[in-house]
């Protein structure tokens, strides 16, 4: 897993799995009974548009800065994680697919500069 393309991967994985569970999460698997489920989508849901297409072209800046995107949403499987037992489940996943995410695109960004010295 040493080459870019797989880190590529990874990276993509944990974004696109980290998107589809905040999807599933509050719309079908377990919606919020305080708030609309259309405002949660909108805040949670937004700001993983942003990166979405400098992700999917493979720009490093782009895998930069949607580190520190990817770590506002581990700090939210971590709070969702230890909230309550019926959010447990979804926060560790969240957790997971985030460490996937911020992972993969360090070691993409740090594999590219490497390439980019030789």
């Amino acid at each position: 897993m040493c080459c870019r393309r797989g880190w590529y991967l990874v990276t993509l994985t944990g974004y696109f799995g980290t998107f589809a569970l905040l999807m599933a999460w509050y719309t079908v698997l377990a919606p919020s009974p305080y708030f609309p489920v259309s405002l949660v989508l909108l805040v949670l849901g937004t700001p993983l548009l942003f990166p979405l297409r400098g992700l999917l072209h493979g720009r490093n800046y782009t895998f930069s800065w949607s580190c520190f995107l990817a770590l506002l949403y581990f700090i939210h499987g971590v709070v969702e994680a230890t909230h309550s037992n019926t959010t447990l489940l979804y926060g560790l996943l969240e957790v997971s697919f985030t460490i996937l995410w911020f992972a993969g695109a360090i070691m993409f960004v740090r594999v590219g500069h490497e390439l980019e010295d030789r």
